[in-house]
């Protein structure tokens, strides 16, 4: 059944005339008289009864009735295509790395879907090699993370440098320093997060050149959870800055004496949806826009 004559077939009906339903439509009356002969001519019964005035059939009625619905259902559909070719709607599947996750996504998440509330996203939460391999298996549209080690298949977009201080409890022998140089973690145990964390290795390269090895080190797989161990004694750690807020109760936070050290953070996606297009185009373009006007606030001395 053609779709374009039970379209015709409604606004007849509802407009009670070929002529209207023809201007309605931007049809000659010549098109709606032979969309519905086919229509007809399908059905092999007679919808309409031909004459000086507009009067359906017995069956006409009956099947204005059953396909009322089958129409309501492709104006849906036609509605939904074209949100979807507008990037007004779709599915889409982030990831993110700690502590954006928790201390800013959360925030710009809410405007995004405020602003296009016919899309739906669903966030995933590791680190950034595994958000990497999750993009190639195609599991993920796109990921907020830190500068990963690119392989084939990857594109990273870096959109700001996000400082590094030390974080340790109250009553730490450091504590009394304002700023501290490497060399003085020697002796310390230095909480550091999972071994394929880009994050990690540059910590652990740091500490390496200033204090040599093995580290006394306690392992945290969660960024987000690492600024509470510390506050319970377990040791001292570089976090970025973001973490500190809110600060725990029974910590400080110290400078980092030696060269300024940060994270590079951005947004990586598959080099072959590169552009990206439709509701993953408007997420990127959000993202990348409200993290480059929030780099200040995350970051202070970033830049």
């Amino acid at each position: 059944m053609d779709l374009k004559s039970l379209k015709t077939f409604h606004r007849i009906v509802a407009l009670g005339s070929f002529h209207r339903a023809a201007e309605e439509l931007n049809y000659a009356q010549s098109t709606v008289t032979m969309q519905m002969q086919k229509l007809e001519a399908e059905l092999g019964i007679t919808l309409i009864e031909r004459g000086r005035t507009f009067q359906l059939t017995e069956a006409g009625r009956l099947f204005h009735e059953q396909s009322a619905g089958i129409m309501k259902e492709i104006d849906r559909l036609q509605g939904r295509m074209s949100d979807w070719m507008l990037g007004e709607t779709g599915e889409l599947r982030l990831g993110a790395v700690e502590p954006i996750a928790s201390f800013v996504l959360p925030r710009l998440l809410q405007a995004f879907l405020t602003a296009y509330p016919k899309i739906g996203i669903a966030v995933d939460i590791g680190s950034t090699p595994l958000l990497g391999e999750r993009l190639l298996r195609g599991e993920l549209d796109l990921a907020v993370c830190s500068r990963p080690v690119i392989g084939e298949g990857l594109y990273f977009e870096p959109l700001f440098s996000e400082e590094l201080v030390f974080l340790l409890p109250e009553g730490h022998p450091l504590s009394a320093l304002e700023r501290i140089p490497f060399r003085e973690l020697r002796d310390h145990r230095i909480l550091l997060t999972a071994k394929n964390c880009p994050y990690r290795h540059k910590v652990e390269m740091l500490l390496g050149e200033a204090c040599g090895s093995p580290l006394n080190s306690m392992e945290i797989s969660s960024m987000a959870a690492m600024k509470h161990y510390v506050a319970c004694g377990l040791g001292i750690a570089l976090v970025p800055r973001s973490l500190l807020t809110p600060l725990p109760p029974g910590t400080l936070v110290r400078e980092v004496q030696d060269d300024r050290v940060s994270v590079t953070f951005g947004l990586l996606c598959r080099a072959a949806d590169m552009p990206l297009k439709l509701a993953l185009g408007r997420l990127n373009e959000f993202l990348k826009a409200k993290l480059l006007q929030d780099q200040d606030s995350l970051s202070p001395a970033a830049r």
